[in-house]
């Protein structure tokens, strides 16, 4: 399961005044309007951008309420219980606002969990069902008029800040992991072709995006569904897979960051290019655990790599490198020596990054079968001695960043002057940030999007604060 300790929340259509009875009225001499609530991780997020943006190619605006909406989505998430009664309740507060209301995302793959609860529904579909989504919008709220794709901006609607933006370079999984059912929500590995990748992060780029975010379920798998088809762009030639697609996207001059890559050997060729900072030196690896009883168990794909010998040969080419991960504590059948292995092994990673989850069963996931589940009392002792060890690893870490000039990225802009950026080692959301206070020459003119140099004068457990250079 590839994953963060942050999940993408967004929300087109929060709560707001209460429904006029004309509002009905109303559509027929207006732009019909949509309320969209967005669920779950990064690549949700992406499947909302692209049915938002065929939405308002057809002339559909997108509401800030949901009483303002003629009709809501809501785009679920379904891997982990506590995202299950989320989903479950979201759906709910837009039937209670609102009344007709459109499922969509994984949890849809289980329409009778989501109909029990909520049988109003207009409709459910699953995960990036994309034309099934519009099609329903279409039933309850046909289009006004004809679209018209000039009033998009290039980069179509995004749910991101203009600064970045996630790409999505395919969908589904291979791996069958014990405690996922990702494959069953999502399917089989189905990889885009790089040829249109490369011009969507073209395109993005053109339109002023700074900083992409590769994602996929297992993005170093990339391109082996398609046999690693080639591809033209910009004249040259590339292979559908995960060393051309970083060479590709290296071309572009922005912020390239890889997420929810496996540790496999084919990934050793990318590091290279992190080391010459084509694109960041940074990688997003769930791990997921230290023990290779525990990984077995979790039917993990390159459990039998010796991934600290790995991890120090990347260090060796690219000494920069941040890396990223997250756990899973309290699994069935850990013992008290896999959880000390566990604390061992991030002894001795050094990650910059964790987060960290305690397992809890899926419906469905074939680890709900294993023997010995752990006590709830003793999953939450063992979480908190790691994410002990991983803050004493990330304050160690970080203060040795002290002294240090960087070029960070400006996230937000706060109402007292000062100024929330990122460096190359932090992804939006999941990661830390850097602070800029207020008060410091040319602050005034830093923007959202805007790049700035820091030096960093001091740190903490998890962010850094930084001085505007000249």
């Amino acid at each position: 399961m590839p994953g963060s300790t942050a999940k993408a929340r967004v929300r087109a259509a929060p709560r707001g005044r209460e429904r006029g009875p004309s509002a009905a009225r109303a559509v027929a001499t207006r732009a019909p309007k949509v309320g969209f609530v967005s669920l779950g991780c990064p690549k949700a997020l992406v499947d909302s951008e692209r049915i938002l943006t065929q939405l308002r190619a057809e002339g559909y605006e997108v509401s800030p309420t949901y009483e303002a909406a003629d009709v809501v989505v809501v785009n679920t998430c379904g891997f982990i219980d506590a995202a299950v009664d989320e989903s479950l309740d979201a759906i709910g507060e837009a039937l209670e606002h609102n009344g007709k209301v459109i499922v969509t995302g994984c949890l849809g793959a289980k329409p009778e969990r989501i109909l029990a609860r909520h049988p109003r529904v207009l409709k459910v579909t699953g995960p990036h069902a994309y034309e099934d989504v519009v099609n329903a919008v279409h039933e309850h709220l046909p289009p006004r008029h004809e679209p018209f794709f000039d009033l998009l901006p290039p980069q179509g609607v995004r749910l991101t800040p203009r600064h970045y933006a996630y790409l999505k370079i395919a969908e589904g999984c291979n791996n069958k992991c014990s405690f996922c059912i990702i494959p069953d929500m999502r399917g089989r590995l189905a990889s885009r072709r790089i040829d249109e990748v490369l011009r969507e992060a073209e395109r993005l780029a053109a339109a002023g995006v700074k900083e992409l975010l590769v994602i996929s379920q297992d993005t170093s798998a990339y391109g082996a569904d398609l046999r690693y088809a080639r591809g033209e762009w910009r004249g040259s030639s590339y292979e559908t897979r995960f060393l051309d697609l970083a060479r590709g996207l290296a071309q572009l001059g922005i912020w390239v960051r890889l997420h929810y890559v496996y540790p496999y050997p084919h990934v050793d060729a990318v590091i290279p290019f992190m080391a010459e900072r084509r694109i960041l030196p940074y990688l997003d690896i769930p791990f997921q655990h230290g023990s290779a009883t525990v990984l077995k168990r979790m039917r993990r794909p390159a459990h039998a790599e010796n991934t600290l010998a790995r991890l120090r040969a990347w260090r060796a080419v690219c000494p920069d490198l941040t890396l990223r991960s997250t756990f899973i504590v309290g699994f069935p059948g850990e013992t008290a020596s896999e959880f000390q292995e566990l604390l061992d092994w991030l002894d001795e990673a050094q990650l910059d990054r964790v987060g960290c989850f305690k397992y809890s069963p899926v419906e469905g996931a074939a680890a709900n079968a294993l023997p010995g589940h752990v006590p709830p009392a003793v999953q939450e002792e063992r979480f908190a001695r790691f994410m002990e060890r991983a803050a004493a690893i990330s304050t160690q870490r970080l203060a040795a960043r002290v002294g240090k000039r960087m070029r960070v990225l400006v996230d937000s802009v706060t109402d007292d002057g000062a100024a929330i950026a990122r460096s190359a080692a932090d992804a939006p959301q999941i990661d830390g940030v850097v602070r800029i206070a207020a008060g410091q020459k040319n602050i005034a003119r830093l923007k959202v999007g805007d790049w700035a140099d820091v030096e960093i004068v001091a740190s903490d457990s998890y962010d850094l604060t930084g001085r505007l250079t000249l």
